[in-house]
């Protein structure tokens, strides 16, 4: 583990242009803050004591990065806590983007450095892994670009809903020669099928909020006016019954549908063995030099972008 973490802080100090002396130091990309207060990427409002509403805020591009985790595991951590929040809806307060793809100019080793969660997994999929068995019911309220953690978040979550207009999901890690690394491989086939969850992860293809609802990847694609709406009323109706009641029939649920750690663990430590890989380092590189993470249309058009790289 600590070659694979060396190996994935050097990566991230080339995909930053700099020396890996240097990791870190002086690098500024769109959603990467390099002062010692970090922003508030991700804000938990209690509409009621039952229902509660988190913000994912980072513009320009809603990117996750090590600065994110901590926010995010708060969050988590109030979920499994408190005594009376039944129902928690995840939204965006970004225009085009819901949660894209992990921040490449921290080096990586500032996430690989946090220490594992109470399961024992790596931060990030301990907190994936978390959310999905919390005795709360997760809702993701689709709008906008919804790619690598921002995937992974949803799959993790108990119920998605998306924008029929403006939804954009996809995994987008094979066209950098990347694994995921937050469980997609262990939870989309479940909900949408072998066929369908490789054609996702192996063309790295967008897909609309239409197709996805008949994919199965969400429940409903609704036309994007009537989504808050929806949302709302369903949480609503959802925190007004018993919570006993809900977690239990969630933790019934999650028995045979839930993956392992085992298996949720086993696709971080493959997305380290394909960071450590040449071609994932000249891919990176090279989409860091056409404009990914600072250009809005490398952000928008990912997979137009990661097709050029063969070419």
């Amino acid at each position: 583990m600590k070659t694979h973490i060396l190996a994935a802080t050097f990566v991230a100090a080339v995909l930053a242009g700099i020396t890996p002396a240097h990791a870190g130091e002086g690098a500024e990309a769109a959603g990467t803050r390099t002062d010692a207060a970090p922003k508030q990427e991700v804000r938990l409002e209690r509409l009621t004591p039952e229902y509660w509403r988190v913000t994912l805020d980072n513009p320009p591009f809603n990117l996750f990065g090590p600065e994110t985790i901590p926010q995010l595991n708060s969050v988590i951590t109030q979920m499994e806590t408190d005594p009376k929040v039944k129902v928690v809806v995840f939204q965006s307060a970004v225009p085009g983007f819901f949660l894209t793809h992990y921040d490449f100019v921290p080096p990586l080793s500032a996430t690989t450095d946090i220490l594992p969660g109470v399961t024992g997994l790596p931060a990030l999929p301990d907190i994936l892994v978390r959310l999905s068995r919390a005795p709360v019911v997760s809702i993701v309220s689709i709008r906008g670009r919804t790619t690598g953690v921002g995937g992974e978040l949803s799959l993790a979550s108990d119920m998605r809903f998306a924008s029929r207009e403006k939804a954009v999901i996809s995994q987008w890690e094979i066209g950098a020669a990347l694994v995921p690394g937050g469980g997609p491989m262990a939870r989309m086939p479940r909900l949408i099928g072998r066929g369908r969850a490789l054609e996702m992860l192996l063309t790295g293809e967008d897909i609309s909020g239409d197709l996805a609802e008949r994919y199965g990847y969400v429940n409903r694609a609704l036309p994007d006016a009537e989504l808050d709406s929806f949302v709302d009323t369903m949480a609503r109706r959802i925190a007004g019954f018993d919570k006993q009641a809900i977690a239990a029939i969630k933790r019934l649920v999650d028995i045979p549908t839930l993956p392992s750690d085992i298996e949720i663990g086993a696709e971080w430590g493959a997305f380290l063995d394909s960071a450590h890989r040449p071609q994932a380092q000249q891919n990176l590189k090279r989409l860091m030099e056409m404009g990914l993470q600072t250009k809005p249309d490398v952000e928008k058009r990912l997979p137009y972008y990661t097709g050029t790289l063969s070419q």
